[in-house]
């Protein structure tokens, strides 16, 4: 079950990594973070039941560089958990005091891998016959100074800190009346976090324990027979995997309102009239934000004409009207109901209806309205046109005729 949940959870780490980084950085932090903490599933899988030389030996031989990036697991998720509060990805420079736990770890490994290759398949073997080898297998420097049971267990306490700090800068978050207004009416953002690391504690407490209990017992079969710590352990990797599942909206960020926007009711705008949710003024900083966007996208592409050029997407979109490119996906995808790119041409599907009951038909060819209007071939225009309007733009010109 170890084996199958830590690649399940490497697949969907790279499907999320792979569809989800360009449109909102901080995808990347949980990305990586689901990635890492599948990895490190992968590896217990490996040295504790997989009974495979050659998996225990690629794991020994690249030693450094394969176990260094897991002490990366809890800055990832407290980066993560500070940049959808703040609604800021960005690294500051004082971050890279997170990354000297995994700097100090691949340094101290380091000389290990210049050990004969002979010697790790020697040691590779040894693991494979007794997992009780590895409470005497040395492989860092610091392996001469602590025990080595405390260089087992730096990797899940140092999880274990982090999910504590994560869940003070939520508690603190919370409770800032200010900031916490960020949460009203979007509190699947609020039980996804408190989702996340309430599996994530349950996860690193019991490793620490199983870690413990296998070094007290000398690995012997009594480990193995710990089925409640096991179970409780299983199910925080398997909660923490399937998560993301329940709260899609997860991966667009937390939607605000900035500062410079000033509430109102929706329903005294008089030209683009947005029914209001309640009868009472308890408008969340979500759905008014939702109005501001939804205004200043169409003034925008109605007074500006973006859709013309060819190269107009949703990254060059969000830097014409300033809003955040996560923002504008969540937009799209859960107020609309489409893409960015179908909101685009049925923009330029309607400046080409327009050249057309202009007459324009008759001075120039359909492609040439297509490549006006802002499609970049003849196939895209016919094809988009009938998706829109559900004939194609001669039909729809001789039927003006």
């Amino acid at each position: 079950m170890l084996l199958f949940f830590s690649v399940l959870g490497i697949f969907l780490s790279l499907i999320l990594l792979y569809f989800n980084s360009g449109k909102n950085r901080s995808t990347v932090y949980l990305g990586t973070f689901f990635l890492l903490v599948s990895l490190y599933g992968f590896y217990q899988y490996v040295l504790l039941y997989s009974k495979s030389v050659v998996l225990v030996e690629i794991l020994l031989a690249g030693y450094a560089v394969v176990f260094s990036p897991l002490f990366l697991i809890g800055p990832l998720l407290y980066w993560y958990i500070r940049s959808i509060l703040t609604d800021n990805s960005r690294l500051k420079r004082s971050d890279i005091w997170h990354l000297l736990p995994m700097i100090i770890f691949f340094l101290v490994s380091l000389p290990y891998t210049f050990v004969p290759f002979y010697d790790k398949v020697e040691a590779a073997t040894a693991v494979v016959l007794d997992v009780a080898y590895m409470q005497t297998y040395k492989a860092t420097v610091l392996d001469q100074i602590f025990p080595v049971s405390a260089i087992y267990l730096s990797r899940p306490i140092l999880v274990f800190v982090y999910t504590l700090w994560s869940i003070g800068l939520l508690f603190r978050f919370s409770m800032q009346r200010k900031l916490s207004k960020v949460f009203e009416g979007q509190y699947f953002m609020t039980k996804w976090l408190y989702m996340l690391l309430s599996f994530l504690l349950i996860l690193e407490v019991t490793q620490i324990f199983l870690i413990i209990k296998a070094f007290d017992m000398h690995f012997s079969e009594l480990y193995f027979t710990l089925n409640v710590l096991r179970i409780f352990s299983a199910l925080g990797l398997i909660g923490l995997i399937i998560s993301p599942f329940f709260f899609p909206s997860i991966l667009y960020g937390l939607p605000r309102v900035p500062e410079s926007i000033n509430p109102k009711n929706p329903g005294d705008d008089k030209e683009n009239p947005v029914p209001a949710k309640t009868n009472t003024y308890t408008l969340n900083f979500e759905f008014d934000y939702i109005h501001f966007i939804n205004q200043k996208a169409d003034s925008c592409m109605k007074e500006n004409q973006p859709y013309l050029q060819p190269d107009c997407n949703l990254a060059y979109f969000s830097k014409l009207i300033n809003i955040p490119s996560h923002h504008l996906s969540y937009y799209f995808r859960e107020v609309k109901k489409q893409t960015f790119n179908d909101y685009r041409n049925e923009w330029r599907i309607n400046h080409a209806k327009k050249l057309i009951e202009e007459g324009k038909a008759s001075e120039m060819t359909l492609e040439a309205i297509g490549m006006i209007s802002g499609f970049s071939s003849r196939n895209a225009f016919i094809t988009d046109f009938k998706k829109v309007e559900g004939i194609s733009p001669g039909a729809y010109a001789s039927r003006l005729n």
